[in-house]
């Protein structure tokens, strides 16, 4: 195993622990204002949707091999959007805004129950717990891509460790907020606040062992989970845009704005990793 590799992806899972566990604490120590939660969420949406278009799925059109490569990458796609979409119906888990703003708007659209109701909080619990597995499978098997040795020394798996770090404090802020709202006590906040902070570099580490161990570097197998990573990446940054465009008129200006930076800052980093890419093959072919 690639010591460098095993570097980097302990630092990436440290980093999505720290991010993650901040998240939950901002929930604590107080609301965001509902324009500021809007307009992060439209950025990190446009910054996911970019990784998902501009990373991943051409790595799993890269990996996957044989006749119908395309096809085989647009099934995975579609299902990995599908299978986002039924947890997204059947647990309600993607409500990062607690604002008494947001609070207003939804129940006014009858938006259902509170949040703080316990049967809604663990089907947010479950949702977010299948999403975060998802992440950590992405980012463990997209470290085992390519080796930090190459592509011009370009990090391994870079775009996906911060499409993950920019979400995960939102998710966790849902969480915990729930659980404020909800009157849980402090100690159990804390709990299930580390809990989820730990949940995605865990599956990310194994998933990373687990690719080396069984021997699937070399085969279509990390197209495959790439393909459906791309497919669960699109729906998670879709059902975070959605409601904000059915249901926010205000603010148009500063939410598309930031969502066309937030896909902007992927491209971005998909060009200078194809520009490293580019000029070590050329260096090599010399």
């Amino acid at each position: 195993m690639d010591s460098d590799s095993l570097l980097i992806i302990s630092g990436y899972s440290l980093g999505i622990f720290a991010v993650s566990f901040a998240g939950g604490k901002l929930a604590v120590l107080g609301s965001m204002t509902h324009t500021r939660i809007q307009i992060l969420m439209s950025l990190v949406a446009g910054f996911i949707l970019g990784i998902a278009m501009y990373h991943l799925l051409p790595h799993s059109l890269e990996r996957i091999s044989g006749p119908g490569n395309v096809e085989k990458a647009v099934a995975l796609v579609v299902f990995g959007m599908v299978l986002m979409i039924f947890l997204l119906r059947v647990f309600h888990f993607h409500q990062h805004d607690f604002s008494n703003e947001a609070g207003e708007l939804y129940d006014h659209h009858d938006h259902g129950d509170s949040g703080g109701h316990s049967g809604s909080l663990v089907g947010v619990a479950m949702g977010l717990g299948v999403h975060t597995v998802t992440e950590g499978v992405a980012l463990g098997t997209s470290m085992r891509i390519s080796s930090p040795h190459e592509d011009g020394g370009a990090l391994p798996a870079l775009g996906v460790f911060l499409a993950i770090v920019l979400h995960k404090p939102l998710d966790a802020y849902s969480i915990i907020g729930m659980m404020k709202f909800g009157g849980y006590s402090a100690r159990a906040r804390a709990a299930a606040n580390t809990a989820f902070a730990l949940l995605c570099p865990l599956v990310a580490l194994a998933s990373f062992w687990g690719v080396g161990l069984l021997g699937l570097d070399d085969g279509s197998s990390i197209g495959y989970v790439l393909a459906f990573a791309a497919g669960a990446f699109l729906c998670i940054a879709l059902s975070d845009l959605m409601p904000e465009i059915q249901f926010h008129s205000h603010d148009r200006g500063k939410l598309i704005a930031s969502l066309l930076v937030g896909i902007a800052l992927a491209y971005g980093l998909y060009f200078i990793e194809s520009s490293a890419v580019h000029g070590t093959e050329a260096q090599h072919g010399h």
